[in-house]
């Protein structure tokens, strides 16, 4: 891992594509997703699964069908998988402390909720001094009752893309544009 990128593939469990109705664009954000995996995979790049272990929520709670990682983007043995319960995937977890053991000072980001887990955790991630890149077809969400789902992917992607950072920032990129 000479790079010094990972993949974060935030909460892509079982429970959020189990519902109705589901993530917007759900099918196509899955094999954005999985393309991006493959690609870190073949260039070794570690891809690091976080975990949402939600603590009322029973289809997320540990151990059921749903808090299972997606089968269409599951990791491989040796995979390393973060557990969170905060939207913030470095909260209360050793999501830094891996990134650091491992020399990772760039991070490519995608999952599931764009406007909560997605963006909190790009917005900590700058603040700990990593670049991020935002796989800007790889999140998703649903509509919120003000805004549509497509509205609310739209505005995280240009939010992240112009937060103001002295040394560090986070870039919006199509899966496709995607490098490790």
């Amino acid at each position: 891992m000479a790079n010094g990128k990972a993949l974060l593939v935030i909460d892509v469990q079982v429970a959020m594509f189990d519902g109705d109705p589901l993530p917007h664009r759900h099918e196509e954000v899955l094999g954005n997703i999985r393309s991006v995996i493959d690609r870190a995979r073949a260039a070794r790049t570690p891809v690091i699964y976080v975990q949402h272990e939600h603590a009322t929520y029973a289809p997320m709670m540990r151990d059921t069908p749903g808090w299972q990682i997606h089968p269409a983007v599951a990791p491989l043995p040796g995979e390393r998988i973060i557990t969170k319960k905060a939207s913030d995937s470095f909260y209360g977890t050793p999501l830094r402390s891996e990134l650091d053991a491992l020399g990772i000072t760039d991070l490519v980001v995608a999952g599931l909720q764009s406007e909560q887990c997605v963006d909190t955790t790009c917005r900590r991630a700058i603040s700990l001094d990593y670049d991020v890149t935002l796989v800007a077809d790889g999140h998703t969400t649903w509509d919120t009752g003000e805004l549509t789902a497509a509205q609310v992917i739209a505005q995280t992607n240009a939010t992240l893309a112009n937060l103001a950072h002295p040394t560090h920032e986070i870039v919006t990129k199509p899966a496709g544009e995607i490098a490790f």
